[in-house]
């Protein structure tokens, strides 16, 4: 059973930055790798980035690019996401996720956070 607890959410100014941070217990960190999702009210959750088991392999939804940065420290057993340039469409409830098996769809996600409230005004 793998636990994970989000934090560093809160409430910024159009073009500030956050950083997130994921916690996890349980489990072989390493063995998983980590995604970021998001769910505005009334939405969907929409990817948001993945990093790979050793933080090799990033990857990153267009909307995010060139603004978001995705990170993990295995010895920490954390993941974070850094976000520059924050617009007021990134509002949205953040989440995390550990997944360790593929399917065509992409990445099965077997462990989730509660997640973390991210709000950004004009």
């Amino acid at each position: 059973q793998v636990q994970l607890v989000e934090s560093g959410g809160g409430l910024v100014q159009a073009g500030g930055s956050l950083r997130l941070s994921c916690a996890a217990s349980g489990g072989t960190f390493s063995n998983y790798a980590m995604g970021w999702f998001r769910q505005a009210p009334g939405k969907e959750r929409e990817f948001v980035s993945r990093i790979s088991y050793r933080g090799g392999v990033r990857n990153y939804a267009d909307s995010v690019k060139g603004r978001f940065t995705i990170s993990r420290d295995n010895a920490k057993n954390s993941v974070y996401l850094e976000m520059n340039s924050l617009k007021p469409e990134d509002t949205a409830v953040y989440y995390c996720a550990a997944g360790s098996r593929w399917a065509l769809s992409g990445l099965e996600y077997d462990y989730w956070g509660q997640g973390t409230q991210v709000t950004v005004s004009s």
